[in-house]
């Protein structure tokens, strides 16, 4: 079961003026399961995305690069489970054109407005005549307040559907952050398979929006490691429709960008927490906080050598305190003049290693009760400079393994 992580209150997800969500069952994967979201964006909308940097990205990844540098501002997002289109291919890429010009008839925009997103199982056929059937009963499901069966519609081996809101005064005016989220497994940054969408009321100019979607990406989604394997498909999407009624954010300097600018934080470091929470088959939630680094590049770096060990990982599903295994993680991040002797190593509250080893106040059950805890921080300081960096991780257990040998069954 997922570590602390419960469904959210459809009642606390707050629609976002300016955009109608609808979803359908298509039958795309599994019968009787929502698996096919259709987003209509006001005629005000901006949007701003940043993409997998897999080179074997999926054919709807490429499109929406296509139809985001067409700069005929989008009118609709689709979105699919069950099947990811990656490594499929001029095909596939077809049959994403033929997703986007069904969905644009359907709701009287071009082809280039509408933006295409799917996941799901790689290397097979899009099968685009079932989205296509089932598009019209989206369509006729768009509404504010969808946003609960939304966050349901884009799972696949998730367990609890994610999602967030939160609203700030800005400009005089009550602001709405809503997004939604996917993922569990194959979860690693640039980008961690996941996709995002967060949505707000907020007027905001269209360079303001994109470096706003890549600072929100690199504080959560481009934080968070579940496996280490970076998808084929991962998406991150803001959308700002512009619906407020306060004035546009055009100075990047301003309060109000800062103060909309750290909400999408919020939002977007809820939902990438949850993925790492419904990691599959996670029994333990890690907070891996690097300080003291020469620069925040290298603090990530030992960050994610610890996250991504599956030795260090393994020991904290048996709760079992084999702490030198992090150590190892440190020692070969890939910092070459790293000075072992000025490192120290914190288990929770619990100091494990000073000086080149064990910490001579370090006793076995102090370790052995934190790694009993659903939640464990690891604090690692450098001794090299001010730098942190902190990535967010879950354990390996033996559901991770099953789920992912039958994932195609």
């Amino acid at each position: 079961m997922p570590v602390n992580l419960a469904p959210p209150n459809p009642d606390q997800l707050l629609p976002v003026k300016g955009i109608a969500l609808g979803v359908a069952e298509a039958g795309i994967k599994k019968a009787n399961r929502k698996d096919l979201l259709v987003m209509r964006l006001g005629d005000k909308a901006r949007v701003a995305g940043v993409f997998t940097q897999n080179r074997f990205c999926a054919a709807p990844v490429s499109l929406c690069k296509t139809h985001l540098g067409a700069g005929k501002g989008i009118r609709a997002l689709v979105v699919n489970t069950g099947n990811a289109n990656a490594g499929t291919g001029e095909d596939g890429l077809n049959r994403a054109r033929r997703t986007c010009g069904e969905a644009a008839k359907l709701l009287s925009c071009a082809e280039e407005q509408v933006l295409p997103f799917s996941t799901g199982v790689i290397l097979e056929p899009l099968p685009v005549e079932k989205i296509i059937a089932g598009l019209p009963a989206a369509v006729a499901d768009l509404k504010e307040n969808n946003w609960f069966n939304a966050a349901q519609a884009i799972m696949t081996t998730d367990i609890v559907p994610k999602a967030a809101s939160k609203q700030i005064s800005l400009g005089g005016a009550l602001v709405t952050i809503t997004g939604i989220a996917k993922g569990s497994g194959m979860i690693h940054p640039n980008m961690a398979t996941m996709l995002g969408y967060v949505a707000t009321d907020a007027a905001v100019s269209q360079p303001l929006l994109e470096a706003m979607v890549r600072h929100a990406a690199d504080r959560s989604f481009n934080c968070i490691t579940v496996d280490g394997d970076t998808s084929t498909n991962d998406s991150f999407m803001l959308i700002a429709t512009g619906e407020a009624g306060a004035a546009e954010i055009t100075d990047g300097a301003s309060r109000e960008y800062a103060a909309l600018r750290d909400a999408v934080v919020d939002v977007a470091q809820m939902l990438a927490q949850a993925i790492v929470r419904d990691g599959e088959g996670a029994t333990k939630f890690m907070t891996i906080a690097v300080e003291g680094g020469a620069s925040g590049a290298e603090c990530r770096q030992v960050a994610y050598a610890i996250a991504h060990s599956p030795l260090v990982k393994t020991a904290f599903f048996a709760s079992d305190p084999n702490l030198g295994r992090i150590l190892a993680a440190i020692g070969y991040a890939g910092i070459a003049d790293l000075d072992v002797d000025k490192i120290k190593l914190y288990l929770g509250d619990v100091l494990v290693a000073e000086n080149g080893g064990r910490a001579a106040s370090y006793q076995e059950q102090d370790g052995q009760r934190v790694m009993r805890e659903s939640e464990i921080a690891v604090r690692v300081v450098l001794g090299r400079g001010a730098a942190a960096a902190t990535v967010w991780t879950c354990d390996f257990s033996y559901d991770y393994v099953k789920i992912n040998a039958e994932y195609r069954s």
